[in-house]
């Protein structure tokens, strides 16, 4: 079968976009992990951090299903969201649209550009959950705000929170940031352990100043990611809930895919949602020959580039100064 196929990427979280709409490919279940795993492999397949399946939905535009580099699904996804919510948008010569996700409903809206002339789309980050049930994370407590957790870190303070993938979020001082600590609780929390039966995303997080934060993110079923939307929002929450942050206003959120921005909205006692503003780039479409049974031996029949990603490689130069300037040299 005949595949097309929209490589983009949101701060540097890179996807393969499959137009479920436009075409009749009959997916199965087993396909769509099988094409993941083959097609998102780094060494022999075209290279992403998942596949961004974009589908007919009963109740809105369009719906999203996401799928992480190994085969597995994720609830959801921020920057897989921004470019879902371009291609749409797109799509339906609309300027927002509705998507559906598998929690949620969630509001896309082309944005103001986040750095000169970059597709920017703004999106809504909902439900926040902090009962731990909800990641799940089995500890003896309803939920984990800023708190030392001794089968994790003797000296590290933790906040759990799904938005609604799990997150479990640190903010830390410069020398955690260079050290191999995040490396080490990310695999064990990952593997096989007591407390996170499905795994969880590990954030690690540094207060650059008021209303700047740096995120750097272990994302569950990839690893180390450029940036992880729903991480840098759920980071944003937690950086405001500690007063490093306000409710309300923007956030500069860097990370080692160049920038994006959060605001925080306090709905009412104990309930939030998160806008994520950001680039939606492509990269790139393709067109593929591939045997469903044998994904791994595609082929490629056409591809076109796209001329976008010199444009975003300003913004993350300009990121990557801001952080090596402000966290890194500090160290």
């Amino acid at each position: 079968m005949n595949i097309e196929i929209m490589k983009c990427h949101g701060s540097g979280n890179d996807f393969l976009l499959i137009d479920e709409i436009s075409h009749s490919y009959d997916f199965k279940e087993e396909d769509r992990q099988n094409l993941t795993i083959a097609l998102c492999d780094r060494v022999e397949g075209l290279g992403a951090d998942g596949i961004l399946f974009v589908m007919t939905s009963e109740t809105c535009d369009a719906k999203m299903r996401v799928f992480n580099a190994d085969g597995s699904e994720a609830s959801m996804c921020g920057n897989g969201l921004r470019c879902v919510g371009r291609y749409v948008c797109e799509l339906l010569d609309r300027k927002d649209v509705v998507i559906e996700t598998m929690k949620a409903n969630l509001q896309i809206n082309e944005a103001e550009s986040i750095f000169e002339d970059i597709p920017t789309y703004k999106v809504e980050i909902s439900p926040v959950l902090f009962d731990l049930k909800e990641l799940p994370m089995n500890l003896e407590r309803k939920t984990l705000f800023n708190e030392l957790v001794p089968e994790i870190s003797d000296r590290l303070h933790f906040s759990a929170v799904a938005v609604p993938n799990p997150h479990l979020i640190s903010v830390v001082d410069v020398e955690h940031i260079v050290s191999n600590e995040q490396k080490c609780i990310s695999e064990t929390v990952n593997g096989p352990n007591n407390l996170f039966p499905d795994g969880v995303n590990v954030s690690f997080v540094h207060s650059i100043e008021h209303g700047s934060i740096y995120v750097r993110t272990f994302e569950r079923g990839v690893g180390f990611t450029n940036a992880c939307g729903t991480a840098m929002c759920a980071s944003s929450l937690v950086s405001c809930l500690l007063s490093l942050n306000s409710f309300g206003k923007e956030i500069d959120v860097f990370n080692n895919g160049g920038k994006v921005r959060c605001v925080v909205h306090q709905l009412g006692e104990g309930h939030y949602k998160m806008d994520l503003i950001g680039n939606a780039t492509y990269l790139y479409k393709t067109t593929i020959e591939v045997d469903r049974n044998q994904p791994e031996t595609y082929s490629i029949i056409s591809k076109i580039d796209s001329q976008e990603e010199e444009k975003y490689q300003e913004l993350q130069k300009f990121a990557k100064q801001v952080v090596e300037q402000k966290v890194f040299l500090s160290a």
